[in-house]
This record gives C-alpha cells, structure tokens and sequence, in this order.
C-alpha cells in the first residue's frame, strides 16, 4: 500500500470512532452475545448511549468498571471474573466478547489469560483505541472469533459460503446482499449479521443479550465452507484466519459493491462460483440502476462531492457518484486503507472537511458533518456512524444495484432540492 497523506498528528474534530466500538459492533452480530468491555465505565457507558441513539434500539454491552484504584493495583483478571459472574447471575450468554481499550492496553492486562480461567465460552481480543479505527476494531474481532471458535477441518461442503462483511454495511445491506449470494443456490453464513440483530425489528421480548444474528455454532463450524466472500480492504485478513482452519476454502474479495461496474463483476464472481445465471428479479434491478444512472445525471453530474467516513463505506459511494458524473473533490477517511488510497483520499476530521469546502455542492458523511453542510450552506446526505438525525438508519441501502439506484435518487433530490 502507498503513503496515504494523513493532514496533521491529532484530531481537532473527530470523525474516528474508537476500535473498541467497532468490537461491540461486531459481538452484536452474534446471538445471545454479551459484549464486555475491559476498561473504564464511562468507555462502555459512551458506547452504549452512542449506538442506542443510532440504532434506536436497546444495546447489550457490559464493562469490567475499571477504577483508579484497580488500575494500578489489578492486572485484569480479578475484575473479568467479577463482571463474567455477575452477568451470568441475570442471563445465560451464548458467548461473552471480551475486549480492551486504551487504558487497559496501557496497563498490560493479559485478557488470555484471563479468559482462559472462565467457564462460559469466551472470544478475546486486544483492541486498544489509540489505534486503528470503528473499522480495525469490527475486524479484528471477526478475526478472533474465527481464530478462537472456529474448527480446523479438511472437509468442504459445496456451496456452502462464509460472508465477511465491513463494518459499514446496513442491516438491510448485508440482507440483501444474503438474498443475492443465496438467488444463485448456495447457502451464506454471514459474521456477523446484524440484519438479524440490529435492524429494527421488534421482538417478542426485550432481551439484555443480542438477539439474532450468527450463532456459535455456525462459527464453529465455518471452516466447511466452499468459499469465503470478503467484502473491503479491512476483512482480508479475516479470510486469511478462516483459511488457516482450512486452506481448501476458495478467498472470493471485492472492495466494495457501489455501483454498475462492482456489482456486475460481483455477480459474475457468484455465477461463475455456483455455476448458475442471475434471477429475472436482478436483472430487472440492473436494468433499473442503468436507468438511474441516466436519469440523475442531470442532476449528479458534475457536482463537487465531498466524501468523509470510513474507507471501505465511502469507496462503494464514490465509485457509484463517478459513476453518474459526479466528481470527487474531497475525500477523507477515518483510517487508513488502501481503498481510501485508490479514491485518493487523506486520512483526516471534520476540521480537514471545513478546510476543504470551496465548491463543494453536496456533503456525504455521518451526522456529525451536518453543522459544517448547514454552515456552508451546502446538502448533506447523511451515512455512517451516527446517523442520528435521520430515523431508519439501519435500512438504508446503497450497494449492489438496487441499493445503487436508491441512493443516486437520494443525491439527485438533496441536489435537486438546493436548486
């Protein structure tokens, strides 16, 4: 990967959510997991607000409640073991997630070891967040579930796929991508899967554990898979991990699924995998995204685009607004990454976005960015990590060729509006 330009050694207005979210995410994605987080109270307490403010929805995460007193007397696993016992004392967790952040990383905590004394099923994993991003954090701790739960085989069950999406994709994202890769006969297993969990639903009863999403038995058993799809840069090596259990497993990888060109050569990919042709249900969609394409490039066409969120969400946008017309005339990214590097993007904030917002038409990015869009009196189309302005954030849908044509009708409005 080349040197991606990040503008300045600290962030003035954060647009970087911390790993440590990203793990939460990604433990929410399996069901009847309790996140729990090895820090400070107010670190999970920030979590839970933030993602319950985004998803509208009761969020499950725990904390190990570290204090300034057991911060120098501690070494971890004294307060893991109190917080797995008293979790358990209410609910009976299919599986804890435990993570780190900044301070415990600081310290030296041995979650290994600590999670090596417990009973119940446990997944570890080191995500302190003065590194990486919502990204690296969401990745890694797939990469840990695979590692720690995941059984080593030789044998392959045709057709049968492992999907390992990024953490930018919606609930009804990851949904329809499922619907896509199961239309051509095979079955999915995503991890994790939010569509199951984080998309709004509402249950027979409230639950203080996730309710939905992958199950620990489908991990275990993911190394039977005929082939694992990797959808950004961040989940390569997640595949890698899964095919450590078995190197028989055939690595499928797009970096995103924005747009004409990436969607038909991801239906390829699924054609050539299964031997089989796209519905009439896809074809009509593709149909429908060439006439969106036209129609919105009136509209689209030519705008000065200003990008800014995690890389492997913004890549599949930018490549559908090029698509259109559109130019992209600021991008910026959480993290590094090499598809931040092929939109040729800078790692950066908010402040970078404000410096940059000479003749830019329309602003995409989370909610946050709203202040400098109003200010600047320009559209904002509002995606990402928080969406907390807009209700039914977690169905929004831009990938594959349905998701394409919706959203560039969602650019072309805002833009049509501001005329």
């Amino acid at each position: 990967m080349g040197a991606i330009m990040q503008t300045k050694p600290l962030h003035v207005n954060p647009l970087k959510l911390s790993q440590p979210m990203g793990a939460t995410l990604a433990f929410l994605g399996v069901d009847g997991c309790m996140p729990l987080m090895h820090g400070a109270q107010g670190c999970a307490s920030f979590t839970k607000v933030f993602f319950t403010r985004h998803f509208q929805d009761p969020i499950a995460i725990q904390t190990t409640a570290v204090t300034d007193i057991t911060a120098v007397l501690d070494g971890g696993a004294k307060g893991i073991a109190e917080a797995v016992e008293n979790i358990t004392k209410k609910v009976n967790p299919a599986l804890i997630g435990l993570f780190t952040t900044g301070l415990t990383e600081t310290k030296g905590d041995d979650i290994k070891g600590a999670a090596s004394g417990l009973s119940l099923p446990v997944v570890y994993v080191n995500t302190p967040d003065y590194e990486g991003a919502l990204e690296s954090g969401w990745a890694l701790s797939v990469s840990a579930m695979i590692t720690q739960l995941t059984t080593p085989t030789a044998q392959i069950q045709k057709g049968k796929v492992a999907l390992l999406p990024h953490v930018g994709m919606s609930a009804l994202e990851l949904e329809r991508l499922k619907e896509c890769i199961a239309s051509f006969g095979l079955s999915v297993v995503a991890l994790p899967d939010i569509s199951l969990s984080l998309d709004g639903h509402l249950g027979e009863k409230q639950t203080a554990l996730s309710s939905g999403g992958t199950t620990v038995e489908e991990i275990k058993e993911l190394g039977t898979c005929e082939a694992v799809i990797t959808v950004g840069a961040s989940m390569e090596g997640c595949a890698k991990a899964l095919r450590a259990k078995n190197p028989a497993i055939t690595p499928l990888h797009v970096s995103h699924l924005g747009g004409l060109v990436a969607t038909d050569s991801f239906i390829a990919m699924l054609m050539s995998l299964s031997g089989n042709a796209p519905t009439p249900t896809l074809k009509r969609w593709r149909a429908r995204l060439q006439d969106a394409l036209l129609d919105t490039h009136e509209m689209v066409g030519g705008k000065n685009v200003a990008l800014i969120g995690e890389p492997d969400e913004i890549v599949g946008y930018g490549a559908l607004l090029q698509e259109a017309g559109a130019k992209l005339a600021c991008v910026i990214g959480a993290t590094s990454s090499t598809n931040l590097e092929s939109l040729g993007g800078v790692v950066g904030d908010f402040e970078d976005l404000e410096h940059r917002m000479e003749g830019i038409d329309v602003v995409i990015g989370n909610f946050h960015a709203k202040a400098i869009a109003k200010r600047f009196g320009v559209p904002l189309v509002v995606r990402g990590f928080p969406s907390w302005g807009t209700v039914g954030g977690a169905l929004n849908h831009s990938v594959l060729y349905e998701g394409g044509a919706q959203s560039l009708f969602r650019v072309a409005n805002v833009c049509e509006k501001d005329h």
